[in-house]
């Protein structure tokens, strides 16, 4: 029979296990410990409170906030990434789903400086070449804003889920 004053408790900073023993060295139990997850919720507890400082809580704000933590403690951990196969959402009636409807700056920023090169390589403009077009650069800028450039931007979501968008569909 073993007598809780028989029991070592000992705790291994490795591997975030707390292990209880008997005198004769054998284990009685292991505890798994997320330090992580203790430290987290003493950090929000702290910013509830509002520290020094501030007021007391209500004793309905700390049955309150002691709610919100144990919500917090018993959450489910996913731990496994699931495996998902990328999928093409296509633009049905010209409609962007992903990201903004208009062109963001770093996919102007790309269109342009990939278009000036080939430009620059030789490659035939699109549009007639403007009077104050004085580098590639600037007949880039003009084809991109004419929508002449046959050109197609992939966007894609963090699952890998993305959507193939002709240069024509932007606003």
């Amino acid at each position: 029979m073993v007598f809780l004053s028989d029991v070592e408790i000992v705790e291994s900073a490795d591997s975030g296990e707390i292990v209880e023993s008997d005198d004769s060295g054998e284990i009685v139990s292991t505890i798994e410990v997320n330090t992580g997850l203790d430290k987290a919720l003493a950090a929000y507890r702290k910013l509830t409170e509002g520290g020094k400082e501030a007021d007391p809580l209500t004793e309905q704000q700390e049955t309150a906030l002691e709610k919100r933590l144990s919500e917090i403690q018993n959450r489910e951990v996913i731990d496994t990434i699931q495996e998902h196969e990328p999928v093409e959402l296509p633009c049905e009636k010209g409609k962007i789903t992903i990201g903004p409807p208009t062109l963001t700056r770093f996919e102007k920023a790309r269109i342009m400086g990939a278009r000036a090169l080939q430009l620059s390589l030789g490659a035939p403009p699109f549009i007639p070449i403007p009077k104050n077009a004085r580098i590639s650069l600037d007949i880039a800028m003009e084809e991109l804003e004419q929508r002449v450039i046959p050109i197609t931007i992939r966007r894609v979501l963090p699952n890998g889920d993305f959507q193939n968008i002709p240069i024509d569909f932007f606003q």
